[in-house]
């Protein structure tokens, strides 16, 4: 009986004929075991567009059963490395071959990961958004990972005028006095003495990296920690006294406005050789109704622009 079933996408014809760059679908729930250098086997819920081209003109359509099933055998039967990527990708192609030549797919989805806490050493889970995006035209391979690190940025000019004002409270207080050390130390550590702080933001790095073509595996610990350890000031999970203390020391020592986050990560990326890289700085101000931002590319021919 199913075998008489009729077929639209394959025996009628297309209202209007032409070709197509995509053709697919968005936010396919599925569960994912993928596999992250330095932390094993991990499973995640994420969320997946599935494409293909459309080059045979007068097709009514492609068959988006093809799509979702093949995405439903990786996460069910395999895991997610950039080989088995790969393969969904012929897969893609290959159930579609006198339509199409050329297949897409995109993973959001957010990785937990244990992390320790600056001094105290408690740890606790943070979780980082990943978007890996795979492509495959005219049997080239190119796989893209996009991630997001969340930090804290203080102010070098709030910290300048807070400095300032310090400066002068401790004229005010001690101006024509005999200075003492037990007397200066105590005020120090008072109201009085510390009248103003420089303010400080939540601040998201966007960064995009353009994959070797033969790797095996994600190296996305490795990237988080590269960045996290450039930065120095990343939002913590697990907190006590001593960790805000330290915390709070490392933003006074790594002042950075969003050029100098840019600044610092593209050149650290240029050390590490990347095929290619994309950058956006987002700090998220504490001072005004707007953010202030900052990009920076790798700068190749054909790679990423702004």
């Amino acid at each position: 009986m199913q075998n008489n079933m009729p077929d639209i996408a394959h025996s009628a014809s297309a209202l209007q004929t032409g070709t197509l760059d995509w053709v697919g679908m968005g936010n396919i729930e599925l569960p994912l075991v993928i596999e992250v250098k330095g932390l094993g086997q991990v499973t995640v819920t994420a969320k997946a567009d599935a494409f293909v081209d459309l080059q045979k003109e007068d097709a009514k359509g492609i068959h988006m059963s093809r799509l979702f099933l093949a995405l439903d055998s990786l996460s069910c039967e395999k895991i997610l490395t950039p080989n088995t990527l790969k393969q969904l990708l012929d897969n893609f192609l290959s159930t579609h071959n006198e339509l199409s030549t050329s297949a897409k797919v995109l993973f959001h989805f957010e990785l937990p990961i244990r992390r320790p806490s600056l001094l105290s050493k408690k740890m606790g889970w943070k979780s980082y958004p990943i978007k890996l995006d795979a492509t495959l035209r005219n049997g080239v391979y190119t796989l893209e990972l996009a991630l997001d690190i969340t930090y804290s940025s203080t102010c070098p000019c709030s910290a300048a005028l807070s400095r300032q004002l310090i400066q002068d409270a401790f004229q005010q207080a001690f101006d024509g006095t005999e200075l003492d050390f037990h007397s200066v130390h105590k005020w120090l550590g008072s109201t009085e003495g510390i009248v103003a702080t420089p303010h400080s933001q939540r601040s998201i790095a966007n960064i995009k990296i353009r994959l070797g073509e033969h790797i095996d595996e994600f190296e996305i610990l490795d990237l988080i920690e590269l960045v996290e350890n450039e930065l120095k000031t990343p939002v913590q999970a697990a907190v006590k006294r001593e960790d805000e203390q330290e915390f709070a020391r490392l933003n006074g020592q790594n002042l950075m406005f969003c050029e100098d986050a840019a600044r610092k990560l593209k050149a650290l990326f240029n050390q590490q050789q990347l095929a290619d890289f994309y950058i956006k700085i987002n700090h998220y101000e504490s001072l005004h109704a707007h953010d202030a931002v900052a990009y920076a590319v790798k700068g190749i021919n054909g790679g990423y622009q702004i």
